[in-house]
């Protein structure tokens, strides 16, 4: 074969992938939300994000926080939602179970609801309706007034959440795509012989702070899912200044923009103190009114 027969192929070929590469190939840049255009996402183990999430709940002792509220009523899968905006609200944590919030109405700022929980029971008194509502953490039945199924504890879980327990079998997800970067903890436990995934914990690949949680029922429903943005420090502590929590089984949900936090400052035992004010109704749940 000739020097002439095998030059020209390659010549052709030379030009077809410069006309290609000018005409055809495009390259993109991929831009992240609070992201800068060249920085690289962090690499962590599944170890790493273990030992963070744990510093991360074991820092904080106590808040007491000031927050605007945006209650929902509704779900996503019905395709149906009320939002209540405007509504100022206090939450008192003190660990490891108690927590109170406080929530006044807009404008007016009157109470709008008052409740408080130690793990185990909880309180809730809600003014306008001289109702004052008492009972276990645990919804043994769903009610079909809305309220009923509200619990303090739901809130705690969400803003403080729990460190892996010695129990859970861990699986770690890299979900890393155009639109997402996240590190996904699957926390999974063995109930009655079936395994059964217990919560999803999702960490931002740009900062490696945590993004989101899932927590799940026996059956696989999401019980609640809450999001985490805007990471500050309050009193040399990191906190995220805006939380989605939704209840979708519950139908009801709740996105919360911090004001004011006070961490590691100390809580009396009075702020946990909700009594029965004169004339409010009483009822038990699990017993008749």
């Amino acid at each position: 074969m000739s020097f002439r027969r095998v030059l020209v192929p390659v010549l052709i070929l030379c030009l077809v992938s410069l006309v290609f590469s000018a005409c055809v190939v495009r390259r993109r840049t991929i831009t992240r939300k609070g992201a800068s255009r060249s920085q690289a996402l962090l690499v962590a183990n599944r170890d790493t994000l273990v030992q963070a999430l744990a510093k991360q709940y074991e820092a904080i002792k106590d808040f007491n926080a000031t927050v605007d509220m945006v209650p929902a009523l509704g779900s996503a899968e019905k395709s149906k939602i009320t939002e209540y905006k405007d509504v100022r609200a206090f939450v008192i944590y003190r660990a490891p179970h108690d927590i109170r919030l406080i929530g006044l109405y807009p404008v007016v700022r009157s109470k709008a609801f008052d409740m408080v929980s130690n793990g185990l029971d909880f309180k809730l008194y809600l003014p306008a309706q001289s109702r004052f509502i008492m009972g276990r953490n645990e919804i043994r039945q769903v009610s079909k007034n809305k309220i009923e199924n509200l619990r303090p504890q739901h809130f705690l879980e969400a803003l403080m959440v729990r460190p892996v327990d010695s129990g859970d079998k861990l699986l770690l997800e890299n979900f890393t795509d155009e639109e997402n970067a996240y590190y996904i903890l699957q926390l999974v436990r063995e109930n009655g012989g079936e395994l059964q995934l217990t919560r999803t914990i999702w960490f931002n690949r740009i900062d490696l702070l945590l993004a989101r949680e899932l927590v799940f029922d026996a059956t696989g429903n999401i019980l609640t899912d809450a999001r985490y943005s805007q990471w500050k420090s309050y009193d040399n502590v990191s906190f995220p200044k805006h939380v989605e929590i939704n209840r979708p089984f519950d139908e009801y949900g709740v996105v919360m923009d911090v004001v004011k936090m006070d961490i590691n400052k100390g809580v009396s035992d009075d702020k946990f103190v909700l009594d029965q004010p004169e004339g409010a109704k009483l009822q038990v749940l699990g017993q008749s009114p």
